[in-house]
C-alpha cells in the first residue's frame, strides 16, 4: 500500500491540495503539507489530522506521529501544475547536475512548457528540464 496515495485521495476529498508528503525511514513520522486557494488555518490542519488518523486506523497504517501543516511562505514546487500556478513569482531552483558550473538559480518563474522550466534570472531567460530540477521553492515576500 502506498501511504502517499491514500493521503492524497483523502486530502483532495476534503477539498485541499496535497503539496508534499514526507515520512521517516521506517514510517514512524508522517508529515503532510496541505494548501487551498483560501489559505490554511489551524482548524484546517486539525480537520485533516483527525480524518487521516481515523483513515490510518482503517487502512492499518502504522505510525507514531502525524504532522499536518501549511506549506509555508517558501512553499515547495513539485508538480507541473505548481509551476503553472506560480508563474510570475520569484523562485529558488536547485538542479541535480550543474549547468554552466551552477546548481542554484533564483529568478522569476515564467512557466513550464513541454517539460522545460522557464526562469528569468536577472533579465536572462534560462531553461531547465523539469526532470533536472532537484528542488524548487517560492522565495518568500515579506
Amino acid at each position: 500500500m502506498q501511504v502517499e496515495g491514500v493521503v492524497e485521495r483523502a486530502v483532495s476529498g476534503l477539498g485541499y491540495e496535497l503539496v508534499d508528503f514526507e515520512s521517516s525511514p521506517r514510517g514512524r513520522l508522517l508529515r503532510v503539507f496541505i494548501d487551498s486557494p483560501q489559505g490554511i488555518t489551524v482548524d484546517d490542519c486539525e480537520r485533516v489530522s483527525h480524518h487521516l488518523t481515523r483513515l490510518f486506523t482503517v487502512e492499518n497504517v502504522d505510525f507514531d506521529r502525524l504532522e499536518v501543516s501549511s506549506p509555508g511562505l517558501d512553499r515547495v514546487l513539485k508538480k507541473p501544475a505548481d509551476f503553472a500556478r506560480f508563474a510570475g513569482h520569484e523562485v529558488q531552483v536547485r538542479l541535480r547536475l550543474p549547468m554552466n558550473g551552477k546548481r542554484n538559480f533564483t529568478g522569476v518563474l515564467r512557466g513550464l512548457e513541454d517539460g522545460q522550466l522557464h526562469l528569468d534570472v536577472g533579465g536572462t531567460m534560462t531553461q531547465f528540464e523539469l526532470a533536472q530540477v532537484e528542488k524548487a521553492r517560492l522565495v518568500p515576500k515579506l
